[in-house]
C-alpha cells in the first residue's frame, strides 16, 4: 500500500483522501519511510521534521473526519525549499553562517500551506543561499540525482526536485532566481513552475535578488503545479512587490491543456536559444515537442530575440551586486554564526572572521563580484550598464508576445551532468541557466515539463514555456497539453522509467 501511495500524484493522493481510501497519516507515514529507505543515498533533505509532520497529518484527519477539510490539498505532504522561513524548523539556506537557526516566523507561502492542512515533511537541500546550478555548493553535501547517483540534480532548489523525482515527496516548494526551479526540473524528469514575478509572495524568502527571486511549485505533474501555484498565489500585504492580483485559473488551464486542443495557439521558437554547445539530444526532443505542438494545433513560427545572447553576462552583474547587498546583514553580530578571533578582536576582526568561515566558495566569489559592480568609479560601467540590457530585454519579450502567445525553448542546455564535473569551472556551471534567466530578468512566467530522454545517455530532457506577465495560465494549458500527449506516447509518465522507481542506485 506505501509504494501505491508514494507513486501517486497529489491530485489523486487528495482525491484517495476525499473519498476516504486512505488517511494524512497513512499516507504521510509513506512517504517518511521512503525518505528513511533512500534519502541516505539522494540526500535531497537537510531537515526531516516526521513528528511534526505526523502531528499534521492527524489534526488533518481530524478535519476531514469533521467534514471540514480547508483545502483539496488538506493532509498531502509537502517539502520546503531550506531558503523559505519555517516556524520552529532549521533554515539554514545550505549554509554553515546559518547553521542552527530556527525563525521565530513562517514565510507567507509556508503559512498557507500550513493553513491549508498540509503536512510539512522537512527542509530541502540548496546550493549555499541558493547561488549555484547543481546543489554541489551546500555547505553540508550535495544532492544526487535519483536517475543517477552520479550525477547533478539540478540547481539550486536539487533537494526539492530530487526529493519529488524520488517519490520522497508528491509536492515541493522552490525558489527561481535565474533557473533554480526549470533547471532542476529539467534534469530530474520533474515540473517546475516559475510565476509571474509578484505573483507569489516572497515574504520570509532569505533573498539572493530581491528583484529576480520567486517562489513557486515542484511537482510530477502540470496539475498538481497548477494546485499549489493556486494555493501559494496572491497578493500579499506583507511583500512591496507583491502583485495586487487575482489568482489565475491555473487548474481549469491545465485541465483544458489535457484535452490535447491547442487550435490558433501561437508559438514561437527562440531562434537565440539553441545552437552550438547544445546536446544533441536535448536538441532532438525539443524540435520532436514543438513538431507535437503543430498537431494538437498550435501555429509555431521561429521568434529572434536579440539581446538574449547578453543575458547571461547581465544576470551575472545584476544578481552578484543585489546579493552582495543581502548578505551584509550577516555580521555576526545579531544571529547566525559567530567566530571570535583569538585575542581582543574588534568588530571588524569578528566579521571578518565569521564570513570567511561562514560563507562558502561560490557565496565569496558572487559577493566580491558584486561589490565591485556597485563600487564608486565602477556602478555605471558595470550594475548601471546591466540595468539597461535588461530593459532591452524585457522590450524583446514585449515584442516576441506581440505576435505570439508563447515563447519554446529548451529549459537546460545539457542533461545531468557528473558530479565534480563543472565544480572548478564557474563558467561553464554559470552556462546551464542560458535558457532560463531572461524569464527572471523580465519578470515572466515559465514552466519547464519533462520532454522525454536524451539519446546519448537515457536522462530526461526539458521542454520550456514561457508567457507574458500575469499570463500564467498559458503555461498550464500548452504545459498539460504536452505532458499529456507524450504521457500517452510513452505509455505512462516519463519517470516510469526512472532507473528508481523501487530505489535509487
Amino acid at each position: 500500500m506505501s509504494e501505491q501511495l508514494i507513486h501517486k500524484t497529489a491530485a489523486e493522493l487528495a482525491d484517495a483522501l476525499a473519498a476516504g481510501e486512505t488517511t494524512s497519516v497513512e499516507l504521510t507515514q509513506a512517504h517518511l519511510d521512503r525518505i528513511a529507505a533512500v534519502d541516505a543515498g539522494v540526500h535531497a533533505f537537510l531537515h526531516v521534521d516526521a513528528e511534526g509532520a505526523l502531528a499534521q497529518a492527524a489534526e488533518s484527519d481530524a478535519r476531514r473526519a469533521a467534514g471540514e477539510a480547508r483545502h483539496l490539498l488538506d493532509g498531502v505532504p509537502i517539502a520546503v525549499k531550506d531558503v523559505l522561513a519555517t516556524q520552529g524548523l532549521p533554515t539554514t539556506c545550505g549554509s554553515k553562517i546559518l547553521e542552527g537557526w530556527v525563525p521565530p516566523y513562517d514565510a507567507t507561502v509556508v503559512r498557507r500551506i500550513k493553513d491549508a492542512g498540509l503536512p510539512i515533511l522537512g527542509k530541502t537541500n540548496m546550493d549555499e543561499f541558493a547561488m549555484g546550478s547543481s546543489t554541489e555548493h551546500s555547505a553540508y553535501g550535495p544532492t544526487r540525482n535519483p536517475w543517477d547517483q552520479t550525477r547533478i540534480p539540478g540547481g539550486s532548489g536539487g533537494g526539492s526536485a530530487a526529493a519529488v523525482a524520488a517519490f520522497e515527496a508528491p509536492l515541493a516548494l522552490g525558489t527561481d532566481t535565474g533557473g533554480s526551479i526549470r533547471q532542476p526540473g529539467a534534469v530530474t524528469g520533474t515540473v517546475g513552475v516559475k510565476p509571474t514575478y509578484g505573483g507569489v509572495s516572497r515574504y520570509g524568502l532569505v533573498a539572493l535578488a530581491n528583484s529576480l527571486d520567486q517562489v513557486g511549485p515542484v511537482t510530477r505533474t502540470v496539475l498538481d503545479s497548477a494546485l499549489l501555484h493556486e494555493l501559494i498565489g496572491g497578493h500579499d500585504p506583507l511583500d512591496s512587490t507583491s502583485v495586487d492580483a487575482p489568482v489565475g485559473a491555473y487548474v481549469e488551464a491545465a485541465r483544458q491543456g489535457a484535452t490535447g486542443d491547442l487550435a490558433g495557439l501561437r508559438v514561437g521558437v527562440i531562434k537565440e536559444l539553441a545552437g552550438d554547445g547544445w546536446q544533441a539530444g536535448v536538441m532532438a526532443r525539443f524540435a520532436e515537442t514543438v513538431e507535437l505542438l503543430e498537431k494538437l494545433g498550435a501555429e509555431v513560427t521561429e521568434i529572434s530575440c536579440p539581446t538574449f545572447v547578453h543575458a547571461m553576462a547581465t544576470y551575472y552583474l545584476i544578481l552578484p551586486a543585489e546579493c552582495s547587498s543581502n548578505l551584509a546583514k550577516f555580521d555576526a553580530m545579531r544571529y547566525g554564526l559567530r567566530v571570535v578571533p583569538e585575542g581582543d578582536p574588534s568588530a571588524e576582526a569578528v566579521m571578518r572572521a565569521t564570513r570567511d568561515a561562514g560563507f562558502g566558495d561560490e557565496v565569496k566569489r558572487r559577493i566580491m563580484i558584486g561589490t565591485y559592480a556597485l563600487s564608486s568609479g565602477y556602478y555605471d560601467a558595470y550594475y548601471g550598464q546591466a540595468q539597461k540590457v535588461r530593459t532591452l530585454i524585457s522590450r524583446d519579450f514585449a515584442a516576441a508576445f506581440e505576435s505570439v502567445d508563447v515563447l519554446v525553448s529548451p529549459t537546460s542546455p545539457t542533461t545531468a551532468f557528473p558530479l565534480g564535473e563543472k565544480l572548478d569551472d564557474p563558467l561553464a556551471m554559470y552556462l546551464q541557466d542560458l535558457a532560463t534567466i531572461p524569464a527572471n530578468l523580465a519578470g515572466v512566467p515559465g514552466i519547464s515539463v519533462p520532454a522525454g530522454l536524451a539519446d546519448e545517455d537515457g536522462l530526461p530532457v526539458g521542454f520550456q514555456v514561457l508567457a507574458p506577465a500575469l499570463a500564467d495560465e498559458r503555461l498550464y494549458r500548452v504545459g498539460a497539453a504536452v505532458e499529456a500527449a507524450l504521457t500517452s506516447r510513452w505509455g505512462g509518465p516519463i519517470l516510469a522509467k526512472a532507473p528508481n522507481l523501487e530505489g535509487p542506485r
